[in-house]
């Protein structure tokens, strides 16, 4: 099986996962339930390249796994958070900018985009499989370093949306900024968590050999930060969190920091 024939099997299967979200989305008139499955998507891209080659060696099941206990998580803790709340502002918002028909454009403005970018994401596992198949050492320095990081970034997630949706679930907070914990230290700690377990990802393709793989982490960095993250979801931010201004100026969007001192007068 050539490489065109493994990296086109991946992306079958992420299409085929995309159509099945994007009928149940029809049914029940929500498209954000591509959120509760992307992650999946990215891990089964992942499987299917292993199954292809029969790549069991130390890094490509290490990877899966780590990948998989990302996705199931994230999955998991999307699916609770959004649980009977209906279709996110975000989608709404792109559901009115595309009437009529919107259910059936829905196909390849959202759900088809996000096969491509789940399997651009998945590209890690495609560079440990073949990897395994080639001159690629079994494990190394590399790998270990990589493996760190994706779980230390696996964990930081992990607990910043534990501390967000604590935070939530106290009516007193409701309108107030979170600014404990993890967040005290940036705006989007999950999101830079979630930054690490790809680029930990990415170092063990580079050690397998795969160095378009980087290709993967550069992509969900910039998601994370330009697209669909950071920047939409600090959009209106300062119009429905009246303290979110001062907190933008005390705290580091991103990579966690010490805090900056109070503005003058402020």
């Amino acid at each position: 099986m050539t490489t065109l024939q493994v990296a086109a099997g991946g992306l079958a299967a992420a299409v085929v996962l995309a159509v099945l979200t994007w009928l149940a989305s029809v049914v029940r008139h929500d498209v954000s339930l591509v959120d509760r499955v992307w992650s999946l998507m990215i891990v089964a891209v992942g499987l299917v390249f292993a199954w292809q080659l029969g790549a069991t060696d130390p890094r490509t099941v290490a990877m899966l796994f780590i990948g998989g206990l990302w996705a199931l998580r994230l999955a998991a803790y999307i699916s609770w958070r959004n649980w009977g709340h209906g279709e996110d502002r975000r989608y709404q918002a792109i559901r009115e900018r595309n009437q009529p028909y919107f259910a059936v454009k829905s196909l390849y403005l959202v759900f088809g985009l996000q096969a491509v970018l789940a399997w651009i994401v998945a590209l890690p596992f495609l560079a440990a499989a073949l990897g395994a198949l080639g001159n690629a050492r079994d494990w190394e320095g590399l790998d270990t370093v990589g493996a760190a990081i994706a779980v230390a970034g696996l964990l930081f997630e992990a607990v910043a949306d534990a501390q967000m949706a604590a935070f939530k679930a106290r009516d007193a907070n409701t309108g107030q900024v979170m600014d404990r914990g993890l967040w005290r230290y940036s705006r989007h700690p999950n999101y830079f968590g979630e930054c690490c377990v790809w680029w930990g990802l990415g170092l063990m393709a580079l050690a397998a050999g795969g160095w378009w793989a980087l290709l993967s982490p550069l992509l969900m960095t910039v998601l994370l930060l330009k697209v669909s993250g950071v920047t939409l979801l600090e959009k209106d931010m300062h119009e429905r969190r009246p303290g979110y201004r001062d907190y933008v100026a005390r705290t580091n969007a991103f990579i966690p920091g010490p805090r900056k001192p109070p503005r003058p007068g402020a």
